[in-house]
């Protein structure tokens, strides 16, 4: 059973940049089964996908974010790490890792809620 959990910072600064890791479980992350993916939920909207990293490295950023946008990973770890530069309050949301396989992203983590706010 593959299972995620986000990690990182609830408060962020605006102007900084948020960092949060995805740890995987239960299978590698070089699985070519999956792609792993960050997407939010902001208050009120629908869920946004952010980016995801294939099992060789490939990376895709959602267009409007990509310039702020970094998705990495620690095969040595297991994890899925995502950069977000600039933040904002508009970036306030819930994040969520997922992996995305033959049938649709099945995995999600639990989120992790984000604020940004001085």
């Amino acid at each position: 059973q593959v299972q995620l959990q986000e990690s990182g910072p609830g408060l962020v600064n605006p102007s900084q940049t948020l960092s949060l890791t995805c740890t995987v479980s239960g299978t590698s992350i070089l699985t070519k089964d999956y792609y792993w993916s960050w997407i939010r939920q902001s208050p009120g909207k629908g869920l946004e996908w952010i980016g995801y990293i294939t099992f060789n490295g490939i990376r895709w950023y959602m267009p409007s974010l990509e310039s702020r946008t970094s998705i990495d990973r620690d095969t040595s770890k297991n994890q899925i790490t995502l950069h977000l530069g600039s933040m904002t309050p508009e970036d306030t949301a819930v994040y969520y890792c997922a992996g995305e396989g033959d049938h649709g992203f099945d995995s999600w983590g639990q989120g992790t809620q984000v604020t940004v706010s001085s």
